[in-house]
């Protein structure tokens, strides 16, 4: 897992993950949790092609502790397949970056409007 810092926020590449399912979600809570209690995460989910309920409870748990603690938790570089999955349930809104660009398995891009 990389990480990149700016004045306002940690990018965190989850580059080990490429499924974030049942199993692999204690993995992800243990090495960003620390962070999002201290700081300002956008966590990097290029890599995740599948996420299940298992891996979205675990962005809500990010996502709860950076709250809890004033400050902010959200994903960037979702999949389409990942950003259509938030969106089923509603995550989109609170979970994916305002201004991320995501990336579709066949590679084309697109930015996300900010309304």
């Amino acid at each position: 897992m990389n990480s990149t810092t700016n004045e306002r926020r940690t990018t965190v590449e989850a580059i080990q993950l490429t499924e974030l399912v049942r199993g692999q979600e204690e993995w992800l809570l243990e090495r960003v949790m620390p962070l999002v209690s201290q700081q300002d995460v956008c966590l990097d989910l290029s890599s995740v092609e599948r996420i299940d309920a298992a891996g979205i409870a675990a962005l809500i748990s990010l996502y709860s502790m950076a709250n809890s603690t004033g400050h902010f938790f959200t994903t960037c570089g979702a999949s389409q397949r990942v950003v259509e999955i938030l969106a089923l349930v509603g995550l989109d809104r609170i979970l994916l970056s305002r201004n991320a660009v995501f990336n579709s398995h066949s590679g084309s891009r697109f930015e996300r409007p900010a309304a």
